[in-house]
């Protein structure tokens, strides 16, 4: 997969993702290597775009307002097997991971994720698996896992801090501080 392409040969991505941000930034920067983007804020917009012109590679939100990214994943791949997907999560855990894989996806990130990253790990997907164990696992530290696990609940609560911050056993004011943070590195 080279950085940039002839136009006649330019591979086609979706990108789909609920924070418009994001979503235009990633889309910049790989029209800028070359590639043929398309955008949707969520299920029901990537479905009509995939239905339209089926990409080779899409890149999917975990949590998305309404269907969630793992019943996209199993969506776009009922429209288009070939489609190569990687879901992007600022909620890492195993068992979605493990979902993911089992439904298709190619590979797995965290956010926040560059379009260099997402290139890697498309180009990752596309080695032979690499049957030997890792030298070294890196446990998140617990302020990731904490922040991961607040996050976590608040998207459970629907964006509703008051709910998120009962159900975290805080006090609102606190989490709306600790809401404000970047997230620790792994």
């Amino acid at each position: 997969m080279s950085n940039t392409a002839p136009v006649d040969q330019r591979p086609s991505l979706l990108l789909v993702d609920d924070d418009s941000t994001l979503r235009e930034r990633l889309a910049r920067a790989f029209r800028e290597r070359g590639w043929d983007v398309t955008t949707a804020g969520n299920h029901d917009e990537a479905m009509a775009a995939a239905r339209r012109e089926s990409p080779e590679y899409a890149v999917v939100d975990l949590r998305m307002p309404g269907h969630s990214g793992l019943e996209l994943v199993r969506d776009l791949l009922a429209v288009d097997a070939s489609t190569r997907v990687i879901v992007l999560t600022g909620y890492g855990s195993i068992s979605t991971t493990v979902d993911a894989i089992r439904l298709g996806a190619v590979n797995y990130l965290p956010k926040p994720a560059d379009a260099d990253d997402i290139l890697a790990a498309f180009a990752r997907a596309e080695e032979a698996p690499n049957v030997a164990a890792p030298e070294t696992l890196q446990a998140p530290s617990l302020a990731r896992a904490e922040w991961e696990h607040i996050h976590r609940v608040l998207a459970d609560s629907a964006g509703n801090i008051s709910e998120a911050a009962r159900k975290l056993g805080i006090h609102r004011r606190s989490l709306q501080r600790k809401l404000q943070k970047y997230p620790p590195s792994r």
